[in-house]
């Protein structure tokens, strides 16, 4: 059973914007937290954002004040507004419960930035 689906990811240039959605089962949502991870090549998967049930957020340093992350709690929605971007933010990205579950790993949306 699919429990979340991840899109908007693509292709961007440095400086771009891309708006990410993550459409999740009602079993994942009812967690008061959930995050958006990433992975890069090479790399760990590491905790970009999360959110609680009340909107308190918090960021990691490397996308405080480029990255904006949002639910909707009718809809069992997850976004991520990615502004400014980065080549160091290439990676794919996922969304999750905080702290993660393995059940609910999706397929994650890729994200490129390059010129």
């Amino acid at each position: 059973q699919v429990q979340s689906v991840e899109s908007g990811g693509g292709l961007v240039q440095p400086g771009g914007s891309l708006r990410l959605s993550c459409a999740a089962s009602r079993s994942m949502f009812s967690f008061n937290y959930m995050g958006w991870y990433r992975q890069a090549p090479g790399k760990e998967r590491e905790l970009v954002a999360r959110i609680n049930t009340g909107g308190s957020t918090n960021y990691a340093d490397s996308v405080k004040g480029r990255f904006t992350i949002s639910r909707d709690n009718v809809k069992n929605m997850l976004y991520l507004q990615m502004n400014s971007l980065k080549p160091e933010d290439t990676a794919v990205y996922y969304c999750n419960t905080f702290p993660p579950i393995a059940l609910y790993w999706g397929q994650g949306t890729q994200v490129t930035v390059s010129s």
